[in-house]
């Protein structure tokens, strides 16, 4: 749990909140998966998940975006899966993180 991170999202801080209320340990964004290199090895393409759960291995990504924006996010899934099919990552839409919100109380899903 690390109640000092600084969340690009408040649907983030809420999803800590809750996660730490059930004594879920978590990690806020602490990989990033390089994706695409450039020629010189330079990162061009990566994925920096919002959570980790260690006791669960896996990862949680956030989007609050609306579903006709997520395809970027899309890709960059496809790539790791590809690349790192050991890892999981579990994405949580904008309708999960209202239906978490309405459940359980959650003030910032908007």
């Amino acid at each position: 749990m690390n109640a000092a991170a600084d969340f690009a999202h408040p649907a983030e801080a809420e999803l800590a909140a809750l996660l730490d209320s059930y004594g879920i340990a978590w990690e806020y964004e602490p990989t990033t998966f390089v994706l695409e290199t450039a020629d010189d090895g330079n990162p061009t393409c990566a994925f920096t998940p919002d959570f980790y759960l260690p006791d669960f291995d896996v990862y949680v990504e956030v989007t609050m975006l609306r579903q006709a924006l997520v395809t970027r996010k899309h890709r960059k899934l496809r790539l790791l899966a590809r690349q790192r099919p050991d890892v999981r990552v579990k994405i949580l839409y904008r309708r999960d993180i209202e239906r978490l919100g309405a459940k359980y109380g959650l003030a910032a899903v908007a």
